[in-house]
């Protein structure tokens, strides 16, 4: 799983920092990425380079599943990236004024787990950003595979996919409509992800799919995914991925109060670390700078 996680991490971690003045990155050299791939004991690796607030290069570097070239469109699975994409479309519709993040998500929805809790009366879309749904990060966690709290919703910090499945579930019930075209019309299109789905089918190019390997580096057979998830399972290019990284930088696809409630520390993780909505924000770094965080890791 070490490989995996790096992977990811790679991927976003050289675009997801905010600074409130210019500076210069340092391009690595291609016998820095070959060493990332041979360490990592991955086929590939994709990264992109954005220097304030512009894309400055894309390094592709290997292979993807069927032996070819590793290219910025090539699509990746990016696991908890997802969250990133259903953070957004929340606060897309909080802007377009058809959802209110503080209201109680049982008036949409209610788990059949926790009918009997009185805790899911408590629950809001904040918390559920914010990982203080009171969740586990999956119900089978639990010895009874069941949905439970742990603690009162809002006070606490808990890492939690459920919580954005029940977000998930809320906004379908709601609005009467699935997930995936909500994401298409609310984040992909006005950011330009051409090649971006959280549902496997037809519009995906199988040729080009990087695939799933194991620690060793050795491809085995992905498991495609035809519900939409909230939490997980996004299919995305690092060139999509820019994209949309570029405008949350140059703060072009949010309001601004829309952005300053998202980076906003809620909830602490631990010092100097805390929970935005749907981001870890890393306070306390130098030249009053901060940065805004997310990452995923999957099987394969």
């Amino acid at each position: 799983m070490v490989k995996i996680l790096l992977g990811i991490l790679l991927f976003v971690y050289s675009f997801q920092a905010y600074a409130q003045q210019s500076y210069a990155i340092n391009i690595p050299d291609s016998t820095l990425i070959q060493n990332w791939i041979n360490e990592a004991k991955v086929p590939g690796i994709a990264v992109a380079f954005i220097e304030n607030g512009t894309v400055k290069k894309f390094i592709c570097e290997g292979i993807i599943s069927n032996g070819k070239p590793l290219r910025t469109n090539s699509i990746f699975d990016v696991a908890s990236l997802t969250k990133t994409i259903t953070t957004l479309l929340t606060l897309k519709l909080i802007e377009n004024g058809n959802w209110n993040i503080d209201e109680p998500l049982f008036h949409y929805w209610i788990d059949p787990d926790i009918q009997n809790d009185s805790l899911h009366e408590k629950l809001t879309t904040r918390h559920i950003l914010n990982h203080s749904s009171g969740f586990k990060n999956w119900r089978w966690m639990n010895d009874n595979k069941k949905l439970a709290f742990e603690f009162e919703p809002g006070s606490q910090f808990g890492y939690s996919g459920e919580g954005f499945e029940y977000l998930r579930k809320s906004i379908e019930n709601k609005f009467n409509k699935s997930f995936e075209p909500l994401a298409d019309s609310l984040v992909f299109k006005p950011n330009n992800m051409k090649n971006t789905h959280l549902i496997w089918g037809e519009q995906i190019d199988s040729t080009n799919f990087a695939g799933v390997h194991d620690s060793d580096g050795l491809q085995y057979e992905f498991e495609k995914k035809y519900q939409a998830n909230a939490a997980d399972n996004l299919l995305t290019t690092i060139e999509d991925f820019a994209n949309l990284s570029t405008n949350i930088l140059n703060r072009q696809f949010l309001r601004n109060d829309s952005y300053k409630d998202m980076i906003e520390p809620q909830i602490q993780v631990r010092d100097g670390i805390d929970f935005g909505l749907g981001w870890i924000v890393f306070q306390n770094l130098p030249n009053d700078e901060f940065a805004i965080f997310n990452a995923g890791s999957d099987q394969g």
